[in-house]
């Protein structure tokens, strides 16, 4: 397969950007889920992401209290 076998475009890729769901969060929603392809896609941003691993929390759980210490120093 190659990009020659495809059509060309007939109208510009459309870009969507999606909000974190979790209510009074401004973030943009980079990181969705979604049951089934039936089932509308849910956005969050990755700090209120319900599906992380547990490393990718671990992760994230650092970076707060880091950024914590840092103001608490300023």
């Amino acid at each position: 397969m190659s990009d020659t076998d495809n059509p060309a475009l007939t109208n510009a890729p459309q870009m969507y950007v999606h909000y974190c769901e979790e209510e009074g969060c401004k973030e943009w929603g980079g990181w969705g889920n979604s049951q089934s392809p039936a089932v509308p896609t849910r956005w969050w941003c990755f700090e209120h992401f319900p599906h992380k691993s547990y490393e990718q929390g671990q992760a994230l759980r650092r970076k707060i209290e880091a950024a914590e210490r840092e103001s608490v120093v300023r």
